[in-house]
């Protein structure tokens, strides 16, 4: 029986990894990471890669590791109940509610708005994204090889124009980062912003959502053993990772050296825009942003089709994949028109809850055999993620909500309850007492 891939099939995973991982979303977080952290970029840099490249491999890996068939049945270990409530805010998360949005918003922004101006500006936004979302409907109900074929082509022209774009910025810097002064918060707390930033990528709830995909292909290569499918597919997740951070790190160093030439941006995809049209001039943007939109409509249509699919499976009988597709598209298409800055800040409260939660399930999913799959573990362990992780959801809603809501003293409560909590990671210490309380039940119960 094969337990081993070989080097050529590791790098086949690998790049399949890469590319259900990186699209233009993931360039606009380490670009303005880089804008706000400036002559602390390094330990911003650590912290992003832990959430935006060693959790999402990890994520995969817990797929592999506990057999299961999707994020349904993986989350369900916990109950019944929460696999179903978990599973729709993730999938609502990546889908609808940000992650598809976000595709068309990324694509306005670094294409077409800068060609507009005034009041043009939200016209050409609501046209664009009609547009955009056009397409996305047709293919989302009419699946053809048309996303891979765009994932072929599109991907390496994208990479190709990113690489000489960072290449001509860091041979040409604005200012050298050690002479960018951080804002406020990352003058003392880099490295926990930076991991707190790498929560918008949203890569480590995307490979729960689609670590399945990863795993059949690696049982395609002829591994048939759970356990050998979990070490290869790590494998390839380390390949995949390294690509990822060495990206990570070139452009948050970029964005830091942009800032020599341009003030702090409200976000990233403005960031990318002038960075490119500064050394890249007319043409070089045009053709960054044409690439840039392929590649997020291929991403749009794969999770249009992704959440369709699961929504059919976890409520069936309330809508047809059809139905689902239509009302996603259609959602996505409204959401999409209030803006890539607004998308990004209501994001971050939703990401702030679910984050602590997918981080100690692929850490359950991991372990499980060291506590005997005990669902004391994992209902215990959630419980002591769950209740830090909403007051961190509360104190990062946008100010009108916290106001009108009186969040301000819900906060103050939790940074009194719940070490780290000012870090943004106050879910740590509740999270490993809630483990040992499940694994002293499992002990009193066997």
């Amino acid at each position: 029986m094969k337990s081993k891939l070989t080097l050529k099939e590791t790098i086949v995973v690998a790049s399949t990894l890469f590319g259900m991982f990186f699209g233009a979303g993931n360039l606009i977080f380490p670009v303005h990471l880089g804008q706000m952290a400036g002559s602390n970029s390094w330990p911003a840099i650590i912290g992003f890669c832990i959430t935006a490249v060693s959790i999402p491999i990890l994520a995969v890996a817990a797929i592999g590791n506990t057999h299961s068939a999707d994020l349904f049945e993986l989350s369900s270990k916990v109950t019944g109940w929460y696999g179903l409530i978990f599973t729709t805010l993730l999938y609502l998360t990546i889908g609808p509610f940000f992650a598809i949005p976000r595709c068309a918003t990324v694509s306005f922004t670094t294409g077409l708005e800068p060609m507009l101006s005034g009041s043009s500006i939200r016209l050409g936004q609501l046209l664009f994204t009609f547009v955009f979302f056009a397409v996305v409907m047709f293919f989302s109900l009419k699946p053809s090889g048309i996303t891979i074929w765009i994932g072929k082509i599109i991907n390496p022209i994208f990479l190709l124009f990113l690489g000489i774009l960072v290449a001509v910025a860091l041979f040409n810097p604005g200012a050298p980062v050690s002479q960018v002064e951080p804002v406020e918060s990352y003058a003392n707390g880099a490295f926990f912003n930076g991991f707190v930033e790498g929560y918008g990528t949203m890569d480590a709830i995307a490979g729960l959502a689609f670590g399945i995909v990863i795993i059949n292909v690696v049982r395609g290569l002829g591994i048939e053993e759970d356990n050998d499918v979990a070490r290869q597919t790590l494998k390839a997740g380390i390949f995949t990772g390294i690509l990822m951070a060495f990206i990570y790190i070139l452009t948050i160093i970029m964005g830091a050296q942009s800032r020599g030439l341009f003030e702090l941006s409200d976000n990233g995809g403005i960031a990318l825009t002038q960075i490119s049209g500064h050394y890249l001039g007319g043409f070089g943007m045009l053709i960054l942003a044409l690439t840039i939109t392929f590649a997020c409509l291929k991403t749009a249509i794969g999770l249009v089709t992704s959440c369709s699919e699961m929504f059919v499976k976890i409520f069936p009988g309330k809508f047809s994949y059809r139905g689902w597709a239509i009302l996603f598209t259609v959602f996505s298409f409204a959401v999409s028109n209030v803006g890539l800055t607004a998308i990004i800040s209501y994001a971050i409260p939703f990401l702030m809850l679910l984050y602590p939660l997918v981080t100690v399930l692929i850490v359950m999913a991991l372990l499980e055999k060291t506590f005997d799959k005990s669902r004391y573990v994992y209902v215990c362990t959630t419980i002591g993620a769950f209740i830090p992780a909403v007051f961190d959801c509360l104190k990062t809603m946008p100010e009108g909500i916290q106001a009108a809501l009186g969040i301000p003293a819900l906060a103050e409560i939790g940074s009194r309850l719940f070490p780290f909590f000012d870090l943004g990671l106050g879910w740590v210490v509740p999270s490993v007492i809630g483990c040992i309380i499940g694994l002293v039940l499992k002990k009193i119960k066997n």
